[in-house]
């Protein structure tokens, strides 16, 4: 089990206090700074585990996947067990993983084996090309801007609204034209998401054909993004918790592009991780996950 000692929040001081009892029932490893998480991952599947847990929100459980991908054979050795002790934990809402830390500890004692797709992109980070997987969402334009905007201390008062708040802020800057080419057609937006499975930003359905053993990516394409059209949007995804389909454009591929002519960020899973261009590719059920 991999987990943070220094991660703040009311989930995370209850799971420090039943330390003991988890203990008793698996290795646990600490974290100390960004990137711990994932080469402990790719430590402990070479030293023969094979169930690595990663205790934390979607950042921590995008690092351990990784972590399983830097071993060669690492999604053959090792499944992927979560525990959700995040802001927003959407991949293990999509997975069905209780939220509920008894729960979910009893989903990793008992649960089952499930294979799910494992998409993989590479990217640019510093002007040399990245390799990464993701297991749940990426993201171009507004939101990998507001992610990299976020303020750290103030998610770690006030959670959510951090990103709302750094939303806002991204929102006033000169949003990029964005390109997205599948199948020999490219298509245009300000706001590009792609889906491995249905949830983004928690409850949200934004990508309601999305099955995460599908063998494909949902892509989800916003032509113009500004104060208007968030305004003209709010009612019905607080109501709804979907996009009005009208306004967007829809597309599905196991592999496609995303380019810029100008700057713009690239997130997966929640995290900040590079710029445009990214190439996007699938393997049909190759992680290993343990689900209820």
């Amino acid at each position: 089990m991999i987990f943070n000692p220094a991660a703040r929040g009311n989930k995370a001081r209850h799971f420090r206090r039943h330390l003991d009892a988890v203990a008793g029932d698996c290795a646990f490893k600490a974290t100390a700074a960004a990137g711990d998480a994932r080469r402990l991952a790719a430590q402990s599947v070479q030293d023969g585990f094979d169930l690595i847990v990663a205790a934390g929100g979607d950042g921590t459980v995008n690092e351990v996947l990784n972590g399983l991908g830097d071993v060669p054979d690492g999604f053959q050795r090792a499944r992927l067990g979560v525990l959700p002790l995040g802001t927003v934990n959407v991949f293990a809402r999509e997975a069905g993983i209780p939220l509920r830390l008894q729960e979910a500890w009893k989903v990793l004692k008992d649960g089952r084996e499930t294979r799910v797709d494992l998409p993989c992109v590479d990217f640019y980070l510093n002007g040399a090309m990245n390799r990464r997987y993701f297991i749940q969402l990426a993201g171009a334009g507004l939101d990998a801007r507001a992610i990299e905007l976020v303020s750290w201390k103030l998610k770690q008062r006030t959670g959510p609204f951090a990103y709302v708040v750094a939303g806002f802020k991204a929102l006033f800057e000169s949003q990029p034209c964005l390109a997205v080419r599948v199948e020999g057609q490219t298509h245009e937006g300000q706001f590009v998401m792609a889906g491995n499975g249905q949830l983004y930003g928690g409850p949200f359905t934004l990508f309601p054909n999305a099955d995460m053993n599908s063998g494909f990516l949902e892509v989800c394409i916003v032509p113009k993004i500004n104060f208007k059209t968030l305004l003209l949007w709010a009612p019905r995804l607080l109501l709804t918790r979907r996009l009005p389909e009208n306004q967007i454009l829809r597309l599905r591929g196991s592999s496609f592009e995303w380019t810029c002519d100008t700057k713009a960020g690239l997130e997966l899973d929640g995290e900040w991780v590079g710029h445009l261009p990214a190439s996007f590719s699938l393997q049909p059920g190759r992680l290993r996950v343990m689900a209820p």
